[in-house]
């Protein structure tokens, strides 16, 4: 395609687009085909071969997707441009953000299904809400007999700002040969691997192209005045000034162009990349649109960290400001290593310019998010997107015990990839738990600490925190006596036990008159009685109870802090079983973000699940979204966003907020209570 097509401009900088989308739309591949056709690589590599650009971890090659930013860098007609390929995975769009929020563009990848549409929802809400520019590139096209009017519908459901389709497709009968270009009115045949070719457009298509390029100026003629009037007029807007409106429209983010192809044979990249180099805003407008500031003569963030076997730590980061070079002070230590990354391979660097983005080495003193330069490091919150709670979560323990320490580093290695990985030890039920955002996010940790730190662990299904009370109160007396030669073993004491309301906790108190127990005392019983209270008779914690000492009695003589502790752990032992003791599962307040479409399969959900649905309403914000609210049991939701996001096409999400605790009888509490009692 000749250059005169859209207008010239000025040699830019180096400049950011960030490659997102969902999982099997083709991102990688278009990754490869955009550096095969600036001449980057060869060839374009196979992800089914494994041999691309991206994807060079272990981990991507096992799954066959990608598993973590992927970065490569290109010169195109002159310009630099990095490029970096985000996760698909719904359940790793973390760290697409991060990617999203210091990207000049976002090429957003989608197939021409409808039904696969609205799984993108969470990303254009999130580059709308953060001003980004991005662009639309409809994959597939050479396999699909999807009418771009439908596509274009069914893309606006998910994106608040508005779609300008920028080409129609050329059919010969379903398949597709090439494409109009709606601004410059041209025609296009397809060359697998190669740039099209400029033919006449045929003469079918110019009702339709006639059509589709006056929407486009409609839509462009919503933000400027003199081509409204133009168009109210009846005149023909000069092609420049059409191109100049659609470059100042996208650099506000105040429209998304559409673009179609086939990734995997190269069709449309060369339109996409000249449109990318003509409209894409600079990194001194991103930089300013994130008001990033700082002093001295360089600026800097940091988008991602990620830790490598040989290399160690290296911190992905975006030159703001530069140049950045080998040796520069940052906030008191001296920069000794600067990579520019090319997929799994890294090449030494003297300098960075502005608008670079550069791998640096080792920095122990910067975290993903961070904005640095000599003297400052801080954490703005426009570069740090808010980590998603965790919606799954395993049991994790070393294979080898002395892999304990390696464990715990490897784990805070992770959390630092990955700000939505978490991990907790959970007191009641002595698990340490990794938590996430799903099953393969899981998988793929676990795989982590394995190939990156060296820590093979055994997983299990966490423990649900059941708890006990009781429904009866009861009176006990207690003995604790031994005699062994000297000093024996004495303790006498009269306790009652009665409920309490749930969620009152446990409370301990003394009546004792007459010193029958010295006060000395009873802080042993008390201690005794909490530790007794660690394991019930169902063999859980026991909660929501009230225990009064009244009376006792005690020997000068043999009488000690030891037998008195001993008693009360004793008493409370032997008395729970006569006070009906009744088993507790905690309950959530769990909210289903969903799209309203799946409403009906929602309530079924969670119907199937004990849950007690108590409403739902519009999702602020977000159009055509319900949130669906529900109390439900702790033990339905380990595994709840696997089938969640099965009967949503991967679209809902849901968080889940301890609220009370609740009486389980019958069947089920048998079966919890018998399979607690085989484990112990």
């Amino acid at each position: 395609m000749p250059n005169s097509e859209s207008p010239g401009k000025a040699q830019s900088g180096p400049r950011c687009a960030a490659i997102v989308g969902s999982y099997g739309s083709g991102k990688t591949t278009l990754l490869e085909s955009l550096l095969h056709a600036a001449g980057a690589i060869p060839r374009r590599g196979s992800v089914k071969d494994g041999a691309t650009v991206g994807d060079a971890s272990a981990e991507a090659r096992s799954h066959g997707m990608s598993t973590e930013l992927n970065f490569a860098h290109c010169s195109f007609l002159g310009e630099t441009w990095h490029l970096i390929d985000a996760p698909g995975s719904v359940e790793l769009l973390e760290l697409s953000y991060q990617a999203l929020l210091v990207a000049d563009v976002v090429v957003v990848v989608t197939e021409p299904n409808l039904d696969r549409l609205a799984i993108l929802a969470p990303l254009f809400k999130f580059m709308d809400s953060h001003n980004i520019p991005h662009v639309v590139y409809v994959n597939k096209m050479d396999k699909s007999d999807l009418r771009a009017r439908d596509l274009m519908a069914g893309l606006q459901e998910v994106s608040e700002k508005p779609l300008v389709l920028r080409q129609v497709p050329i059919r010969d009968g379903e398949a597709v040969t090439g494409f109009v270009d709606l601004v410059s009115e041209r025609a296009y045949a397809y060359r697998e691997g190669q740039p099209s070719d400029l033919i006449e457009m045929p003469d079918e298509m110019r009702d339709r192209e006639g059509e589709a390029r006056q929407e486009l100026l409609e839509s462009l003629a919503d933000f400027d005045d003199d081509l409204l009037e133009q168009l109210l007029e009846d005149k023909v807007p000069a092609t420049q000034e059409v191109y100049q409106q659609l470059a100042a429209d996208l650099r506000q983010d105040l429209i998304v162009p559409v673009f179609l192809g086939s990734a995997e044979r190269e069709n449309g990249v060369t339109r996409l990349w000249k449109a990318l180099r003509h409209e894409a805003p600079e990194a001194s407008t991103t930089a300013k649109r994130l008001s990033l500031e700082g002093k001295g003569s360089y600026l800097a963030s940091v988008l991602a960290t990620q830790h490598h076997p040989h290399t160690g730590k290296l911190s992905m980061a975006r030159v703001w400001r530069g140049p950045l070079a080998e040796g520069a002070n940052v906030v008191g230590e001296r920069l000794s290593g600067l990579y520019r990354v090319m997929g799994g391979e890294t090449e030494k660097l003297a300098r960075a310019e502005s608008g670079d983005l550069v791998a640096l080495g080792r920095r122990d003193n910067l975290a993903t998010g961070a904005l640095f330069d000599e003297a400052n490091i801080t954490y703005p919150d426009v570069l740090k997107p808010e980590s998603p709670e965790p919606v799954y979560a395993v049991a994790v323990e070393p294979e080898n015990r002395q892999d304990e320490v390696k464990l715990t580093a490897g784990l805070a290695k992770l959390a630092e990839e990955d700000p939505s990985i978490s991990s907790i030890m959970r007191e009641d039920t002595g698990q340490l738990l990794l938590r996430g955002q799903g099953e393969v996010h899981l998988k793929l940790a676990v795989e982590r600490l394995k190939n990156k730190f060296n820590v093979a662990v055994r997983t299990d299904r966490p423990q649900t925190g059941y708890k006990e009370t009781i429904r009866r109160s009861a009176d006990h007396h207690s003995r604790y006596k031994r005699q062994s030669g000297g000093h024996g073993q004495f303790a006498d004491i009269k306790i009652r036990i009665k409920p309490r309301e749930r969620g009152s906790g446990f409370q301990f108190s003394d009546s004792v008159v007459g010193g029958s127990v010295p006060r000395n005392y009873i802080p042993a019983v008390e201690s005794g009685v909490r530790e007794s209270l660690v394991r019930g008779p169902l063999g859980f914690q026991v909660v929501d109870l009230e225990v009064e000492l009244y009376d006792g009695q005690h020997h000068s003589v043999d009488s000690s802090d030891q037998a008195f502790k001993i008693c009360g752990r004793q008493a409370i032992t032997d008395a729970l079983v006569e006070c009906d003791p009744v088993l507790l599962e905690p309950i959530h307040l769990v909210t289903i973000s969903v799209p309203q479409s799946f409403t009906n399969r929602i309530h079924g959900l969670i119907s199937s699940r004990r849950g007690q649905i108590l409403g739902f309403d519009g999702k602020a914000g977000w159009t055509g979204w319900d949130d669906h609210q529900a109390y439900m049991p702790e033990s339905e939701l380990q595994d709840l966003i696997i089938e969640l996001r099965s009967l949503t096409q991967g679209t809902a999400y849901f968080t889940a907020v301890f609220d009370h605790l609740q009486e389980l009888q019958g069947r089920l509490a048998d079966q919890v209570v018998q399979a607690r009692q085989a484990a112990q």
